[in-house]
């Protein structure tokens, strides 16, 4: 018997969860734009709400076209099942509800995000959590934060802000050895240059308002799981290994197996904590999934080339893009990223935090935004703004010091970009 085909990330991207609408026939996924769903009979929402069949109650838990977005989203990170919910913020606490508990506690790279470390050092007290930072290029001080408490493990693909490249491979093997599960933000690689579930994660978090959706139009985020962790093995995870109180006493791993996981995070985390994605929100992440891998190839090639003239120009101290043979994180790219080092990135100009904040006000082509992954190149200077929160120390830990700017190169012809950053640093560095 002929093995089926297995579809290509171009087809994926565009097929993936968007058959036909069997009610009219539309082509593109409709916008199913209600709150509740009409059952059969009583037997049917009985077996709906026991979880004995899969179907739609209420928009809080599912939505068709929010089901189709998880859907194609779950295809092109290989996955076992995904969740989307209201933005990527709300995908790191749905990726975290079903593992965690009071005084339990992750071991997260010093690299990412300011508003994840704020998320993480501060926020998740209030649920009795705890976050343990640690460089990630010392595996072993990340196998030694790890303790009886701790119950994941969770770090950046392409570390936002400064493009710094994660060992995948290398944070696995440790996971594995721990036995805990590897959470990796894949939002500013995106699928197209890797999917870090085929270098051993178990769970992939998206902010789906970014290259997914690639317009700067709506805030999304998404969970995929790899549906490979036993969640049955240590005990640690009783919210998935032990009767659910919620659901009748329902085991959902010996259940559900490897769709565990995902069945847990809508029907226990989405009735529970609300965090739903709109949809009309995933039809515009749907429409621009369409195109991401002609639009990520165009990323990364400007960023290629930005990132090469200003390393040349003499007004920049140093650039982080990975894709330079200067950087220390190049050699990572054949095996973590084969087709680039994406499109984020920092550069330090010469004369400290003034300079950079007069070379943001002095670009006229980038827009100066809280944002990246959008089709326009983006700048911000992360030390006074996304990273502000944080003190000196955290802000050159994670990649976001006093003296860089963060850009996040769009589509535009590069040769504009670069004409627009030598006028801006001309006036920066007067």
């Amino acid at each position: 018997m002929t093995e089926p085909r297995t579809l290509g990330f171009d087809t994926l991207q565009i097929h993936a969860g968007a058959k036909p609408d069997p009610a009219t026939g539309a082509r593109q996924v409709p916008i199913y734009q209600t709150t509740a769903y009409v059952f059969k009979d009583a037997d049917h929402a009985a077996r709906l709400f026991g979880l004995e069949e899969v179907g739609y109650i209420y928009s809080r838990l599912t939505n068709p076209t929010v089901s189709a977005l998880a859907e194609r989203v779950c295809a092109l990170e290989g996955g076992a099942g995904a969740i989307c919910c209201s933005s990527g913020h709300a995908a790191q606490i749905m990726a975290l509800f079903p593992l965690m508990g009071p005084g339990r506690n992750i071991v997260a790279s010093t690299r990412l995000y300011g508003g994840t470390i704020t998320q993480f050092s501060q926020t998740i007290k209030r649920f009795g959590w705890s976050a343990k930072f640690v460089d990630f290029d010392d595996l072993a001080a990340l196998e030694a934060a790890v303790d009886d408490d701790t119950r994941a493990i969770f770090c950046e693909t392409i570390a936002n802000p400064g493009g710094y490249i994660t060992d995948l491979d290398a944070v696995a093997e440790v996971a594995n050895r721990v036995g805990l599960p590897l959470i990796v933000d894949n939002t500013t690689a995106t699928p197209w240059l890797t999917r870090p579930i085929d270098h051993g994660a178990t769970l992939v978090v998206h902010s789906a308002t970014k290259y997914l959706t690639g317009n700067g139009t709506v805030t999304g985020g998404v969970v995929v799981d790899s549906g490979k962790f036993d969640w049955s093995a240590s005990g640690k995870f009783p919210s998935l290994s032990e009767p659910e109180p919620a659901y009748h006493g329902l085991t959902f791993h010996a259940a559900l197996g490897p769709m565990a996981y995902t069945f847990h995070s809508i029907a226990v985390g989405l009735r529970d904590l609300g965090m739903t994605m709109n949809p009309q929100g995933a039809h515009y992440t749907l429409m621009g999934i369409e195109t991401l891998s002609l639009r990520m190839a165009k990323h990364v090639a400007n960023a290629q080339k930005v990132a090469e003239w200003l390393e040349a120009d003499p007004r920049v101290d140093y650039v982080t893009y990975a894709g330079l043979a200067s950087s220390p994180y190049h050699d990572r790219i054949a095996r973590i990223c084969p087709k680039g080092a994406g499109a984020l990135f920092t550069f330090a100009v010469k004369g400290g935090y003034d300079a950079c904040v007069k070379l943001v006000d002095g670009l006229e082509l980038f827009s100066h935004v809280a944002n990246l992954g959008d089709t326009r190149s983006l700048v911000i200077h992360s030390a006074s703004t996304t990273h502000r929160q944080l003190t000196e120390a955290q802000q050159i830990a994670s990649g976001a010091a006093p003296n860089v700017v963060r850009l996040s190169i769009g589509i535009e012809d590069a040769e504009d970009l670069i004409a627009d950053l030598d006028q801006a640093l001309t006036k920066a560095t007067a």
